[in-house]
């Protein structure tokens, strides 16, 4: 997949001010960033930005300074400010989602409807021109996909209008929900609700940096000094998308079932693999109490795992998966075609360390031998034995590698 692209690398964590600093820092305008906001009908405010180091780290440092007074708002109200101000569509179809999880979020936890939800915090102006802002800057940079890290989370406890809550705060717990995160024994807030509904809204995927070409980099400053002395930045990465010779780095996915049929693993096998995984297989287990199971294996690019993950606790009656990344390594190929006594024939030719050679399409050759009543074998033994330069490739195939085959095909990426 090609287009612009950017990703967020959190390794201390992800707040909306860190985003727009980051955007600006990585080239976006500040009077870019001006004109647009004076669409929203907001006053009371001021931009602010500063040029830190952390780290040794040169970064930007923004804030929305306020200049008087502002009151709670709903999500009612947020939606309508938003729906009348004069800003490009595009800027308005980022922004809104963004509150929209918000106030799914906040209604959540506190147990109210959706349409009354208060917002303090994040209804306030700063929070508004930073969740703005950032769909602005995003638009600027025309970007396609927004890809994340990991999200840390944090100990201790934040200090908002209903009193101390602990961290992360309830809301960024309800929005962190599905997305990979990992604990960090720190008390400090790294993750704002902000930030987390920016990832829920915007993200298309978390995980490792995509195959990219940088074009812009850019270092948002958080507004507080981590207590272990880290750098409290956000970086990102602003591109363009790399079709990679294949995904290299893949997540394996992972469960055991003793109360599941596998004779529905076919439909299974056929649902993930058009779905995008990369190999699926099952293993049978002796399980506790000597019950005869199954070992379910799915790899996959992670940037697919979701909807795999969400496949297999919908299509069998796994209860729970497991998940870890593994690096692989595999031999460039091309899909290509041979021509027999039986017609074409599917194949694939594979660059190996001891040169080239052709392995037949079991799929292509049974379908020879159904059609012509020869055995399954012979048409196997032949094909594996023609020489790499009689193989014709297939204009829609060239695989250096794609990240999956046509889901048809046996050609399965340990």
């Amino acid at each position: 997949m090609t287009g612009n692209i950017a990703y967020l690398d959190c390794f201390s964590g992800l707040a909306g001010d860190m985003l727009l600093a980051a955007l600006l820092d990585a080239g976006l305008p500040l009077e870019h960033l001006r004109r647009q906001l004076a669409g929203l009908p907001l006053k009371g405010y001021e931009l602010e930005g500063q040029r830190t180091s952390q780290g040794g780290i040169s970064a930007l440092n923004f804030q929305v300074k306020l200049t008087g007074q502002q009151p709670p708002r709903t999500w009612r109200e947020i939606r309508e400010l938003l729906t009348a101000a004069e800003l490009d569509q595009e800027v308005k179809e980022k922004a809104i989602p963004i509150f929209q999880h918000l106030a799914e979020a906040e209604a959540r936890v506190h147990g109210v409807a959706v349409e009354e939800v208060h917002f303090h915090e994040v209804g306030a102006v700063d929070s508004l021109v930073d969740i703005v802002g950032a769909a602005i800057g995003l638009a600027y940079f025309k970007i396609d996909r927004l890809l994340c890290s990991p999200l840390p989370l944090t100990r201790g406890w934040v200090h908002t209008s209903h009193g101390p809550l602990p961290l992360p705060a309830p809301a960024t717990m309800e929005l962190l929900r599905d997305l990979p995160t990992y604990g960090l024994d720190l008390e400090m807030e790294l993750v704002t609700p902000t930030g987390a509904a920016l990832v829920k809204a915007l993200a298309t995927a978390c995980g490792p940096p995509p195959p990219m070409t940088i074009r812009h980099l850019g270092y948002g400053a958080g507004s507080k000094q981590r207590p272990d002395g880290k750098p409290n930045l956000l970086r990102l990465l602003v591109g363009t998308a790399e079709q990679p010779a294949e995904a290299q780095s893949i997540e394996v996915i992972e469960t055991q079932l003793d109360d599941w049929s596998a004779e529905s693993f076919p439909h299974l096998c056929e649902r993930l693999l058009t779905l995008g995984s990369l190999d699926v297989s099952l293993t049978p287990l002796l399980m506790k109490k000597g019950r005869p199971g199954y070992l379910l294996r799915v790899l996959a690019d992670p940037a697919q795992a979701r909807q795999l993950k969400e496949c297999l606790l919908s299509e069998t009656t796994a209860i729970g998966l497991r998940f870890r990344w593994e690096q692989r390594l595999t031999l460039p190929r091309e899909m290509g075609t041979v021509t027999t006594p039986w017609g074409e024939i599917a194949v694939k030719k594979v660059t190996t360390p001891r040169g080239v050679v052709i392995y037949p399409e079991y799929e292509s050759c049974r379908q020879a031998a159904l059609q012509y009543q020869v055995p399954l074998l012979q048409i196997h033994t032949l094909v594996a034995a023609m020489p790499p330069e009689q193989c014709q490739p297939r204009e829609d195939s060239i695989r250096k590698g794609s990240a999956r085959e046509d889901s048809a095909q046996e050609d399965y990426d340990g």
